[in-house]
């Protein structure tokens, strides 16, 4: 895609994420188009139309037989990415799609393959990996700050939800692991690396709706180092990490889910020392606007946006095994 013009983005499905977040942003980067909105519902698809001035489309295939979409967002339910991802890329469409990408590891092979041979971006939407503070926390461990990292934790809890959720639907990929745990395991790879092992692994299942609702991971780094973590939807709102080195402890509150007015504070601790550092706030979903249009358009990053998408799924795989 030549640099100038812009990029001409369809949504498949009329998530409430979508509504919230990630349309707003499309809507105010200017280097991007929001063209349509396709639901399986007319009303839901003009509904939304109507409140980001776009076009409506009725059924996800009508949206990819247009001609005037470079690039989709998919934010339907986990279960449902595969086979939209899938079709999306055989029309020649970049793809953005929301985590996790694939809820099996064969289908994230099978894709990332797929966009690699039609020259296509596929790019999974962690939108966290976009945050400034993150980057703030990887300069001040790479400075130093804490010495040598020997462990990292993780905590990300959300309360219950209700009963007809699609988080507690299994046909939809619902479960506490795919929708929750994926964080604490993509952070674990931002700060220990890509060759993490599983040493062990629980599920706590609700019997119910047949689903995982709460889980902890114990992963061991290449280097030796540890990382805990621990995740659900049965839980007080949690999002939290923190690294612990050998010369000291670096803690990140509101680690996954910041607003973009929110200001970001880094607890440093160390035996001299007790420090709390205000950070500048981000809006993490312009950033990931603004990184999938990098992504589409410089081949470089599309090859690594697809290999982290094969480490991930490959991760989760280990881990669902593991519990």
């Amino acid at each position: 895609m030549a640099h100038g013009i812009n990029l001409r983005i369809g949504v498949l499905g009329c998530a409430d994420i979508a509504r919230r977040r990630m349309l707003p942003a499309l809507v105010a980067e200017p280097a991007v188009d929001l063209v349509a909105v396709a639901s399986r519902t007319p009303q839901r698809a003009r509904e939304f139309a109507a409140a980001f001035d776009c076009a409506a489309v009725t059924g996800y295939e009508a949206l990819l037989d247009r001609a005037d979409i470079d690039a989709v967002y998919v934010p339907l339910p986990a279960g449902l990415h595969a086979d939209w991802v899938r079709a999306a890329l055989q029309a020649g469409k970049h793809v953005l799609v929301e985590k996790p990408a694939v809820t099996r590891q064969p289908d994230a092979v099978e894709l990332v393959a797929l966009a690699e041979r039609r020259g296509l971006a596929l790019m999974e939407s962690f939108m966290f990996l976009h945050h400034s503070q993150h980057a703030t926390v990887r300069r001040l461990v790479e400075a130093g700050a804490i010495g040598r990292v020997l462990a990292f934790t993780c905590d990300f809890g959300i309360p219950p939800r209700p009963a007809g959720d699609i988080r507690n639907d299994p046909r939809l990929g619902g479960g506490a692991l795919n929708d929750i745990g994926v964080y604490p395991l993509r952070a674990s790879r931002l700060f220990l690396g890509p060759d993490l092992h599983v040493v062990g692994a629980t599920s706590v299942i609700d019997e119910r709706h047949r689903v995982d609702v709460a889980g902890a991971v114990l992963l061991r780094g290449a280097a030796g180092a540890s990382a805990q973590l621990a995740y659900g939807f049965r839980h007080s709102y949690r999002s939290a990490y923190a690294l612990w080195g050998d010369g000291g402890r670096l803690e990140l509150s509101r680690a996954f889910t910041p607003p973009a007015h929110w200001l970001p504070v880094v607890r440093l601790e160390r035996a001299d020392l007790v420090e709390e550092r205000l950070l500048a706030p981000d809006d993490q979903f312009g950033n990931v606007v603004r990184a999938f249009d990098r992504a589409v358009r410089e081949g470089p990053v599309r090859l690594a946006e697809g290999a982290e998408i094969l480490r991930q799924a490959e991760l989760v795989e280990a881990v669902r095994a593991a519990a």
